[in-house]
């Protein structure tokens, strides 16, 4: 079997926070240089406030102008009354993706313990549209993106990844 070769993805980070900046986005920033170190062109980035329309609108103005084949969000993934991701995007979702919450909560119990509880990050398909949603701390993104996410974005990783799979959907 011939090797496959690496396809680089559009990538849209949306970070979801109500006191961070460009100065401090840590996690934001975290995604955009791993994904972007790894090959993939980040076609956008942007700061929303944890708001359901904000991040809803967000979303489907960069479906409707970048085009993005993947959007990793950070932030507003919680239990708290702030934390409202997961009602944002939850209308636009047209197929969930449980093992990866699973899988993400089952690698984080090894670094937090139970406190992992607490996440609901989650993955899912908006459209043909694959979507991330994780917490926002740098090291639940970093466990994420360097556990899940970018073996998942690269087609070579065997025996199978997201990528293979985004031009069939």
């Amino acid at each position: 079997m011939a090797a496959r070769e690496f396809l680089p993805l559009r990538i849209g980070v949306l970070t979801v926070s109500d006191t961070r900046t460009e100065v401090d986005d840590k996690s934001g920033a975290l995604i955009a240089d791993t994904l972007g170190r790894a090959g993939h062109p980040i076609v956008a980035r942007r700061i929303v406030k944890d708001d359901v329309e904000e991040i809803r609108h967000a979303f489907q103005s960069w479906l409707a102008t970048e085009s993005p084949e993947v959007v990793v969000v950070t932030g507003g993934t919680g239990i708290t009354a702030r934390d409202v991701t997961v009602e944002a995007l939850a209308p636009l979702v047209s197929k969930e993706i449980p093992g990866f919450g699973e899988l993400f909560r089952w690698l984080s119990y090894e670094e937090i313990g139970a406190a992992t509880i607490q996440s609901r990050a989650f993955a899912a398909l908006a459209g043909s549209v694959l979507v991330f949603a994780l917490p926002g701390s740098t090291g639940a993104v970093r466990l994420a993106l360097d556990r899940i996410i970018v073996p998942q974005l690269d087609q070579r990783t065997s025996p199978c990844n997201f990528a293979m799979l985004l031009s069939r959907l």
